[in-house]
């Protein structure tokens, strides 16, 4: 008993499809044809694979174990194709990215500026959003966030170094504000708080030995915008929790003094993220590649 891949195809078109017509208009032959085709494969099985009448096509149980079994062999075939087209030319078109504002610049934008110098006929395009978007309906390529804030069916690749938290204030607000020497001191001064784009505000997180706090800070201002957020702790506002990057120029030079560094550990980082692994643009999977080499 002989059967060829292209039989097993023409099977595969009329389980998916559920419809002879429909399966021969993927083929690009007659239904008359494709009956005589799958005719021939189950005389030769031994087996009926489908039931049809004229109102219906529905597959035999021997069809619908047939169709579970080589679905993934012909998937990777599929695959296997595929990545051969990554060899065909050099990558070109545009990619599009979906980032929040300190992940496209913390991270995106450095991998960004160096991969265009590298693949000169790609253009990439970054959209700062902070919701989190359906990117496939919104039509990105990828997008850039926080690990725990990606959809768990997404391919994810980290991007960039560890990242902490700082706590900071300016000098001026330490002269009449106590330093918190834990964080839950943080419940008797004024805080700058964050509100995500949802809507909820963000309750600041610590960890040292151990033990986690998550503490519901207050204060009298609150703000979307964690570049904003310093500018208003070097006003003397309060007190800022913003990403340890982007106020070590101003911690160096003394314009912000830094507390509770000891309960801000380092986490994962982001990540690159997109929808799947298949058919990838030739110009994406080499975006994939170099964010990881600048990574690791």
């Amino acid at each position: 008993m002989r059967i060829d891949p292209s039989d097993l195809a023409t099977f595969l078109a009329i389980a998916r499809h559920r419809s002879f017509r429909a399966a021969a208009t993927e083929l690009g032959v007659t239904p008359s044809a494709l009956s005589h085709a799958l005719r021939n494969v189950e005389e030769r099985l031994g087996l009926r694979l489908v039931n049809r009448t004229t109102r219906s096509v529905a597959l035999t149980e021997a069809g619908e174990r047939l169709f579970a079994r080589i679905t993934p062999a012909f998937r990777d075939i599929g695959d296997a194709l595929e990545d051969l087209n990554n060899f065909r030319g050099k990558p070109a078109g545009t990619l599009r990215f979906t980032a929040a504002r300190q992940s496209a610049q913390l991270v995106l934008l450095p991998v960004v500026t160096r991969f265009l110098k590298a693949f000169p006929d790609v253009g990439v395009e970054i959209v700062i959003n902070d919701a989190l978007i359906d990117m496939v309906a919104a039509g990105f390529d990828a997008g850039v966030r926080f690990g725990e804030t990606i959809a768990a069916d997404m391919i994810v690749v980290p991007i960039g170094p560890r990242h902490r938290f700082a706590v900071v204030g300016s000098p001026a607000f330490f002269e009449s504000h106590k330093q918190p020497v834990t964080p839950r001191d943080l419940k008797g001064l004024p805080c700058i708080r964050y509100r995500f784009t949802s809507g909820a505000l963000y309750h600041w997180e610590f960890e040292r030995g151990g033990i986690e706090l998550t503490i519901d800070v207050t204060g009298p201002l609150t703000m979307n915008d964690q570049d904003l957020m310093v500018d208003a702790a070097l006003d003397g506002v309060g007190l800022a929790y913003v990403f340890e990057a982007q106020v070590e120029a101003l911690l160096a030079k003394r314009k912000l003094a830094r507390v509770l560094a000891d309960w801000c550990p380092a986490y994962p980082g982001f990540f690159l993220y997109y929808p799947s692994r298949r058919q990838l643009p030739a110009a994406l999977r080499a975006f994939v590649d170099f964010a990881r080499a600048a990574t690791a």
